[in-house]
């Protein structure tokens, strides 16, 4: 069954898309300042599977984004992904979310590095570097940004920073040749539908009873300001 469905929960943006061998046919997504991903994540499912006239018992794998990014979020869509796969007896596929957005800006001219920022409160970021043919030349980590932040791999060639902790880099001034998108990227499941399917072909899946999502740091939970 060449058809996948992808769930994307790791930002305010929730996303789920329906690939078919490797191009996206179906999506559905709701950026909301209120994370709306529990009420909306099995409407989107079904609305997308309605869309392209597909029964989810012809789906041939279910794939998540497996963070890092928003503890909830992760923990929402993972959640959603294995009950799935439980149902129905498929193979769970989990995509990198910081590789998931570089997707769309591969092979960009003029560009040498892309550089993935998640939001990780205060001037941290949960971020890794990419050359412009997907190799990853610094792994995925938490770091706390400075004007000084990834000089020492990129040297002075040219870097694309996308993703919703992109501004807080902008805002002071990098030494690196730093570019910016006009609009702030958030992972969406459609970007996954390739990488999916190349993991489908290769078998690559992961054990429904011991995946958990990769939160890179512990859970803190934050106090109400008036508490």
């Amino acid at each position: 069954m060449a058809y996948i469905l992808h769930i994307e929960t790791s930002t305010k943006q929730c996303s789920v898309a329906i690939g078919y061998k490797g191009k996206c046919i179906s999506e559905k997504k709701l950026l909301s300042e209120h994370y709306s991903h529990e009420e909306k994540l099995h409407v989107f499912i079904q609305e997308a599977l309605q869309e392209v006239n597909l029964n989810i018992s012809e789906l041939g794998a279910v794939s998540v984004s497996k963070g890092p990014g928003s503890f909830t979020g992760l923990r929402i869509g993972v959640a959603t992904a294995k009950g799935i796969c439980y149902a129905l007896d498929l193979p769970l596929i989990a995509i990198d979310t910081l590789k998931l957005m570089i997707q769309p800006y591969l092979k960009k001219k003029d560009i040498d590095f892309l550089i993935p920022m998640l939001d990780a409160r205060r001037m941290e970021v949960y971020t890794a570097i990419y050359d412009n043919y997907e190799n990853c030349v610094q792994q995925i980590k938490a770091q706390v940004l400075t004007e000084n932040s990834f000089h020492k791999v990129v040297g002075d060639r040219n870097c694309l920073i996308i993703g919703n902790g992109a501004v807080k880099f902008q805002n002071i001034k990098p030494k690196i040749k730093a570019y910016f998108s006009e609009y702030i990227y958030y992972p969406s499941a459609k970007d996954m539908c390739l990488l999916s399917w190349k993991h489908k072909l290769n078998r690559n899946y992961q054990d429904i009873n011991t995946f958990e999502p990769y939160y890179l740091k512990d859970f803190q939970a934050t106090l109400p300001k008036n508490s």
